[in-house]
This record gives C-alpha cells, structure tokens and sequence, in this order.
C-alpha cells in the first residue's frame, strides 16, 4: 500500500529544504545579474557563460513557486533580477533570444535555437502573474525603476510578442542558421509541438481565448495524430514533411523521455478541455512508451533508442538522464491521478526507486544528472549547459503536489 502523505513529505522536504535553496544560494550573480549554471557537485561555479533557455527556466521556476507555492520575496526577486538580465541582454533588441552569453551578458552564440525563445515566453509569461498577484497584496517587487503593476504590464508584452514570433518561425525554426543543404531531405521534429502545448497552458491568461484554442488544437493534432504512430504504438522524433516515416538516423530515433514529458502536457490540456478519452489515450502511451524504453538489465530509460533496433550514432544513447526519470515520475502519479489506472501507480513505484537511489545526491543538495547505462554517476556536476534550475525543482514539485491531493482523498 503505498503511503502517498509520507511519499508527499519526501517529495516536499526534498524541494523546499534542499534543491530550491540550493540554486537561490548559489546559482545567483550578484555583480552582473542573471544565473551562473554551470556548479559543480558542492555548487562552486566552474564556468560564468549564461545560456538563454537556462536562464528563461530559472526565471520560470522561481515565478512559478511564488505563484503555486508560497509568495516568498525571495523568490519573486530571484525571479525579477534574473528576468532584469534577460531583458537587458538576452535579445537583440527585436526579441530574437540568443542562446550564449559571457557573464555580462555579451552575445557569444547567435539566436539559432527556438527554444531560447520558448523559455523566454513562459518566463516572463510566469513572472507577469507574479507580480500581477504581488500588486494586489501591495507588495514591493525589489525593482528601483518600476512598480509591480508596470513590471508585470511589460512582461506580459514580452511574453506575448516573443510567442508569436516563436509561432511565426515552426516551419523554419533555425532560421538562416539552419545549416541543411538547399534541398536536402527534409524533416519535422516533434520537440516544437510538444514544447508548445505546455507554452500554451503557461500564458493562457495573457493570450485571446480563440487564439490560445487553435494554438491548443494545433499542438494536439500534431503531438497525438502526427508524431503518434499506431503501428508502432510509440511517438517519434522526427517524420518527413509529408508526415511519413523516414528511414535515417534522425528518422529512427525514438526519445522515451520527451515522448513521456509530452504526455503530462496532453494530460494538462485533457483535463482543462474535459476530454477523459484524450487523458486516457495519454496514459497508455506513457504506459507503453515506459515499458519501451525502460533497461530490462540494469534499470531505468534509455536515453536515445532506434525504433528500427538498429545502431545509434549518439554516443551518450544508453545514458540515464535526471530529467528523462524526473518527467515520467509527474506523468506516472498524474496518470494515476486522473484515472485510477492502477499499472501507473506500479510503474511509478518502480521508477521512483531507481531515481532517488541513483541521482539523488546524500552528501550535497540538488542531484546528478548524468548516470552510464549501469546506473552509475558519469558527471559529478550539478548544472552545466543544458542542466540548469528546472527539471529537478519542477519535478519534485508537481509529484509533491500531486501526491497530497491524493494523500487526502478517502
């Protein structure tokens, strides 16, 4: 029977006493603004550069626990400084989000990647609400040149702007960067859809009913019709522009973990839509998307997989990623949430073990997250280039959320 009050308090403690205080503590530059990520295991910082996505999240995270958990100042300034910095220096000046900065915030890699732009909108999008909320109960936002009312005006307007320029750039996301030959094979990816119905749910409030709709409807359809593919029961990371399967690297490869975060998107949006039958077709194909990907030998889900079984030209492919493990824990206890669907209460049981026994770190706050196939740490480091304050922190804060709602139902 599983405990799920002292499973919530676990999940609780861990976050609020361990992970977000680590980052608040550590992560913030106080001479230049924004968020060192690259720490190290005991959260010494090994390299200044800031990159755009990690910064956006940051941002998120420390908005989103104002918002959901507690409006702690602390964190709404986290949030607002670090927001300060990415508007000062993270763009162009037409919103076009680079991806790198040195620690003053001078470019060093140009704006290829989309996704420095979807975690601009949902960061300022998240923090716009904050400090919305932060004006009613007369708060002060720590800002010497605006008031909570005119900061979250603003942001709101950046959100806004830089989502439709995201939605104008899905057909060509790289932009004039994309380094394709003219006419060469062409594919479409399932990370921009999949991105896009959490972005859609994150700044509902700021966005015209039937925009966020068809935006809505336009993500599913992809996301569920498109990448999901019934005859191999499995959603793939990239089809031809016809929408066929495509026999290459990049046409074979299946990636567990973003199939399975993608499933508590589509659940959010099931639920919010009251379409039962969409959170449940959700479910099973987290269901089997886990059964799929987990290591039969050592435990836990790969990173990259060949729908074809044939070789993969990655070598990190039987890695054991933190944020692979950490989204299908929200997807798992959210599935049984929704639907009393016993076999994700089981799963979860099983990947929950195998994750706090293996990136959980005893000794220092925050966890690995990089493990080789047999479970053990191949990076000792804390946050990097692409770990940063978001999948952890965000992880243990759905499935504590989740777990006490259960917790109290008869």
């Amino acid at each position: 029977m599983v405990n799920f009050k002292q499973l919530a308090e676990q999940y609780r403690s861990e976050l609020l006493d361990r992970v977000v205080p680590f980052w608040l503590n550590k992560s913030q530059d106080t001479d230049f603004g924004g968020y060192f990520t690259c720490l190290d295991r005991d959260g010494s910082v090994y390299d200044t550069d800031k990159f755009i996505w990690l910064q956006g999240r940051e941002v998120w995270m420390f908005a989103k626990l104002y918002n959901t958990v507690e409006p702690r100042q602390e964190w709404l300034d986290a949030a607002i400084q670090g927001a300060e910095f990415l508007k000062k220096h993270g763009h162009d000046g037409n919103l076009n989000w680079y991806f790198a900065l040195d620690r003053e915030g001078h470019p060093l890699v140009e704006p290829y990647n989309i996704f420095s732009y979807t975690f601009a909108t949902i960061a300022f999008g998240q923090l716009s609400i904050a400090l919305a909320s932060a004006a009613k109960r007369g708060c002060v936002c720590g800002c010497n040149t605006a008031t909570p009312e005119e900061l979250s005006a603003e942001y709101a307007s950046i959100a806004k702007r830089t989502f439709d320029i995201v939605l104008s750039k899905t057909d060509n996301p790289k932009g004039r960067w994309n380094k394709a030959a003219t006419g060469a094979r062409s594919l479409k990816t399932f990370d921009l859809p999949m991105i896009l119905c959490n972005v859609a749910l994150e700044i509902e409030a700021l966005l015209e009913p039937a925009f966020l709709q068809k935006a809505i409807d336009d993500c599913l359809h992809e996301v569920m019709d498109v990448f999901y593919r019934p005859e191999l029961g499995l959603i793939v990371e990239a089809l031809g522009k016809d929408g066929n399967l495509v026999d290459c690297f990049d046409g074979r490869k299946l990636n567990p973990g973003h199939a399975i975060e993608a499933m508590w998107f589509v659940m959010d949006l099931g639920k919010r839509l009251q379409r039962p039958e969409l959170i449940q077709k959700a479910v099973d194909i987290c269901l089997a998307e886990v059964e799929y990907g987990w290591d039969k030998e050592f435990g836990g889900i790969f990173y990259f997989m060949d729908r074809l079984g044939k070789p993969r030209h990655e070598l990190e492919f039987d890695q054991k990623l933190w944020w692979v493990h950490l989204e299908t824990l929200i997807s798992l206890i959210k599935g049984y949430q929704l639907t009393g669907d016993e076999r994700c209460l089981k799963w979860f049981e099983r990947v929950h073990d195998y994750t706090w026994n293996h990136f959980r770190d005893p000794e220092y706050p925050e966890w690995y997250g990089y493990l080789n196939r047999q479970g053990e740490v191949l990076l000792p480091l804390k946050g990097g280039k692409w770990k940063g304050c978001f999948h952890v922190p965000r992880g243990l804060m759905n499935v504590w959320r989740i777990l006490e709602d259960l917790a109290s139902r008869p």
